[in-house]
């Protein structure tokens, strides 16, 4: 069986190395898991593509939403929560319709690898909640937030067309949210809990805001993984959970979507850090090396 992540750019992704884990704990031998650089032109080929020897795909950027109109079934919470990071490929009946018999379904495990990562930092509730940012991955921690008990979670975004996009996510599943713009970014730090869905290159420009201030500051989740820290994470005043902590709940669930196993966590947890260490060492050692002259 096979199965992928895809996105674009995706050579950085530690998707590969918790997966393979995955599937050598639990005997699954033969199955691959590979890296597909896919932007949202390819996306509609490659899912065309998938057949019987597919097991499923992970999506990250740019794809949580493309991926919608290219599926034969969205799971009523992932369409609630307006993103998509996982397709499961399970084969359909003899002589049903369909592409290359198989049927495509699509599932949010984001949320749960939030609310999983939230709650191995002590978040288990949250009174106060707030989201950096306004993608994806936004609404899938705005959801978080109203899961964890938020009751009117605040976001802040840059754009009034993702302000609205909130809006509906909050709507859809009975709860609100306060949106506010870039200029309130200080206004965060009132918060208990706060998520930074801003992607690595933008996380200076918040940091310059909300970092290096003095006192406990309230729990910061960066769902940023590599390079790690972020200029966020490392500047921030509170405690902080890193972005491996989601993706890595986030892939037990898929493990087990596709698989229809319980993920070995502990392995899973042990090869993605053991990764992590090596790239660290590795960029190290790029930096210390003589750079020649030009």
């Amino acid at each position: 069986m096979r199965a992928a992540v895809c996105g674009s750019p995706i050579a950085h992704s530690l998707s590969p190395v918790l997966h393979r884990a995955a599937y050598a704990a639990l005997g699954l031998h033969g199955w691959e898991y590979d890296l597909l650089e896919v932007d949202e032109e390819r996306l509609p080929a490659v899912v065309a593509s998938l057949d019987a020897g597919w097991a499923g795909l992970s999506l990250t950027m740019p794809l949580k939403q493309a991926v919608v109109p290219l599926v034969d079934e969205v799971s009523d919470f992932a369409r609630a929560v307006g993103a998509v990071n996982t397709v499961v490929v399970t084969p359909r009946g003899t002589g049903a319709p369909g592409r290359a018999g198989v049927h495509l379904h699509a599932e949010n495990t984001d949320v749960h690898g939030l609310l999983a990562a939230l709650a191995e930092a002590g978040a288990h509730r949250v009174e106060r909640g707030a989201v950096v940012g306004g993608g994806a991955t936004a609404r899938s921690a705005l959801v978080a937030l109203l899961r964890a008990g938020c009751p009117r979670p605040v976001a802040v975004v840059r754009s009034a067309q993702r302000a609205g996009e909130l809006r509906e996510v909050a709507a859809r599943l009975g709860g609100e949210v306060e949106v506010r713009g870039w200029a309130d970014l200080p206004s965060v730090l009132d918060a208990d809990v706060v998520v930074s869905t801003v992607p690595a290159g933008a996380s200076d420009a918040v940091a310059q805001v909300l970092g290096a201030r003095p006192g406990a500051g309230p729990l910061l989740l960066d769902v940023v993984y590599a390079p790690w820290p972020t200029p966020l994470a490392r500047d921030w005043g509170g405690p902080v959970v890193g972005g491996f902590e989601m993706l890595l709940h986030q892939a037990a669930a898929q493990v087990q979507l596709m698989t229809g196993r319980a993920a070995p966590l502990a392995q899973m947890r042990a090869a993605g850090l053991a990764e992590l260490r090596a790239r660290a060492g590795a960029s190290a050692a790029a930096g210390a090396r003589p750079r020649p002259n030009g």
